[in-house]
């Protein structure tokens, strides 16, 4: 379900209702129990997914949040492993006084 709390299906059926009947959208909205500017953004990206209109279709921009959150966990392993390189370095380089 996504993040609105409207299931897809819901959703998808709303637009194709403002498509078709060629109702206000702030009327079908009052109908459906929905925010009009919710409604607007369905209908929007809509359009954008059917390629009528330019902008990040809604696949593509659960990939980029998908790779985003990727790349700050592999950046934080990275330091994480430069860190600890760095420590076992020390370790080993520096003599050891202990046992004299």
């Amino acid at each position: 379900m996504p993040r609105n709390g409207f299931p897809l299906e819901f959703r998808e059926r709303a637009v194709e209702l403002v498509r078709s009947s060629g109702r206000p959208i702030s009327q079908l909205a009052k109908e459906l129990g929905v925010s009009s500017t919710g409604l607007q953004r369905w209908v929007k990206q809509a359009k954008i997914n059917a390629g009528e209109t330019p902008g990040v279709t809604s696949d593509d921009h659960a990939e980029l949040v998908k790779l985003r959150r990727d790349v700050r966990r592999l950046e934080m392993e990275n330091e994480i492993l430069k860190r600890a390189a760095a420590y076992f370095a020390k370790e080993n380089v520096l003599p050891k006084q202990l046992s004299d």
